[in-house]
């Protein structure tokens, strides 16, 4: 138990690194060329993941936050996956997992308001269980492409594409512990959507422009 503990804590800091908030700090500039330190807090859905950092700085600072925060999550799980011992290997990996997106939406440096999980939940579950869920997070890129594409909203698309890789790990017949991890991703997800969710009903949420 203390090693799961230990590993919990180890895995939310990691997750809990701030990338998009770090990003427009130090990177954003204003109209007239000179960063500005902004808070990414303070525009858009207030969000820090890279949608809300594409709209402050564009596509190139939008993918490179998604890389990392991706990062975030698969590098929390492979060292949980080289160091761990085996016969407790798969536990302390999903713990671990769970942990690092934790850590992302509620980082303790910014009072518990960070991201929405989505890019480091996608870091985690493609090296989760190599080498099929490569192919089941190929498929969910796809899945997020059309409904975003048909629908313009990228929460949506996030939220279901992640829904979808749980399932597709449920059809491959994914050992239990991963599949239950990629459902507490998609559950914990969906709940940081939750105001994305309510402008959605309201038609108030930002769409995608074509």
């Amino acid at each position: 138990m203390r090693d799961i503990i230990l590993w919990i804590i180890v895995s939310y800091l990691i997750g809990s690194l701030p990338t998009g908030y770090v990003v427009t700090k130090l990177f954003h500039k204003d109209e007239n060329g000179k960063r500005d330190g902004l808070d990414i807090r303070t525009i858009g859905s207030g969000a820090m993941g890279a949608t809300n950092v594409g709209r402050a700085m564009g596509p190139v600072w939008s993918w490179f936050t998604a890389a990392v925060d991706m990062l975030k999550g698969a590098f929390a799980l492979l060292l949980a996956a080289h160091i761990a011992p085996a016969e407790d290997q798969q536990l302390i990996m999903a713990v671990s997992a769970f942990a690092v997106v934790l850590g992302h939406i509620f980082p303790v440096w910014l009072k518990f308001k960070g991201g929405k999980g989505v890019a480091t939940s996608y870091g985690i579950l493609f090296f989760i269980w190599p080498y099929k869920s490569f192919a089941v997070i190929l498929l969910c890129g796809a899945v997020w492409y059309v409904i975003r594409y048909t629908t313009r909203y990228v929460s949506l698309a996030s939220m279901l594409s992640l829904v979808a890789a749980a399932a597709f790990f449920a059809m491959l017949d994914a050992p239990a512990m991963f599949t239950g991890l990629a459902a507490g991703l998609a559950l914990l997800v969906i709940f940081a959507h939750r105001e994305n969710i309510v402008r959605m009903f309201k038609g108030t949420e930002n769409k995608f422009k074509r």
